[in-house]
C-alpha cells in the first residue's frame, strides 16, 4: 500500500528517571537522543511494515534537519517533497519518563512544521493523492488540516498528537466544508479533550494498560492491551496508529485494531 504521511520530523530527547521521579529535583537516571516526530514515527513504522510511504514535512535548518532528512531516506521514506527551513531551528521534543517508562511530561517544540500552510499543502495535492491512504497529525494548523479534510481523495487518518494539539483538529472541522474523515486515533486524555466532536467514521482511542477503545457508527468496541514489557510509552501510539494504517480502510474494526495493539507492542 502506498501511504502519503503529512505532520513533524524532530529530534526526540528522553530522559527515564532511574527511579521514582521526583518533581522538583534532580532525578537519577538515562538520556537517549533519537529521531523522533508523530509523522515520521508512523512513516517509519509504515516502511517496516512494508508500505511504500512519503514523508510530507518541513525539516529545521541547522545541524539536524539535513541529517534526519537523510536519515529518513537511509530506511526507505520518501522525501523528495520535503523542504529544509533555514529560518527554523530544527524541532524538538524532550520527554521525561518515570522509571517504569511512564511518561511524566514533555516539551514540543514544532515551530518549523507550522510553516506548511495550505499552500505548501496544496502544492503537493497530486503526490497526496496519489497515495492509497493519507495520515496528518495535529502539528499542522487548524486551516491547513481543514484544507486536507477537503481536498484528500482517499482515506484520512488524523492523530491528536496531545491535549493542547487535538483542539486543531475540532477547529479543522468546523472550517471544513466536508466535515468528516475516515479515522482519528487519540489517547483517552485527547479523546476526552475532543468530546462530541461529530464527522469520525472510527475513533480509535488509545487506553495505555487497558487497550483500544473503537468509536464507530455509534457504537463502542473495546480491545484489551497485549502482553507486553514497557520500555517506554513514547512512541506507541504512532506504531499503533502505523498498524491501523496498514490494516486498510477496508479492514474491519477488529481486524485493525488488532494489527494496530500488536504494532504498539513491539
Amino acid at each position: 500500500m502506498k501511504v502519503c504521511v503529512i505532520g513533524g520530523a524532530n529530534v526526540d530527547i528522553t530522559a527515564t528517571s532511574a527511579q521514582a521521579f521526583r518533581v522538583g529535583d534532580s532525578n537519577p537516571g538515562k538520556v537517549h537522543v533519537s529521531w523522533g516526530g508523530v509523522g515520521r514515527n508512523i512513516a517509519h513504522n509504515l516502511v517496516l511494515l512494508g508500505d511504500g510511504v512519503e514523508l510530507l514535512t518541513i525539516f529545521g535548518g541547522g545541524v539536524f534537519g539535513p541529517v534526519i532528512e537523510k536519515a529518513c531516506r537511509d530506511i526507505g521514506i520518501g522525501t523528495d517533497h520535503c523542504d529544509i527551513a533555514d529560518e527554523h531551528t530544527h524541532s524538538f521534543f524532550v520527554s521525561v519518563n518515570n522509571s517504569d517508562g511512564e511518561l511524566v511530561g514533555g516539551i514540543a517544540d514544532m515551530d518549523a512544521v507550522e510553516g506548511m500552510d495550505t499552500a505548501w499543502i496544496a502544492a503537493r495535492l497530486d503526490v497526496i493523492n496519489a497515495a492509497d491512504a493519507v495520515v496528518a497529525d495535529s502539528n499542522l494548523l487548524p486551516e491547513t488540516l481543514a484544507f486536507l479534510i477537503d481536498h484528500a481523495e482517499k482515506p484520512l487518518y488524523l492523530d491528536a498528537v496531545s491535549v493542547a494539539k487535538a483542539g486543531r483538529i475540532r477547529e479543522a472541522m468546523a472550517l471544513s466544508s466536508r466535515k468528516s474523515v475516515f479515522a482519528l486515533k487519540s489517547n483517552a486524555l485527547e479523546y476526552e479533550s475532543l468530546a462530541g466532536l461529530e464527522g469520525v467514521t472510527r475513533f480509535y482511542e488509545s487506553a495505555g494498560a487497558e487497550g483500544i477503545r473503537v468509536h464507530a457508527v455509534g457504537e463502542l468496541y473495546e480491545y484489551p492491551a497485549l502482553p507486553c514489557i514497557v520500555r517506554s510509552v513514547t512512541g506507541g501510539g504512532d506504531a499503533l496508529l502505523a498498524g491501523i494504517v496498514h490494516a486498510g480502510p477496508q479492514a474491519s474494526v477488529a481486524e485493525s485494531a488488532r494489527i494496530g495493539l500488536l504494532c504498539a507492542r513491539c
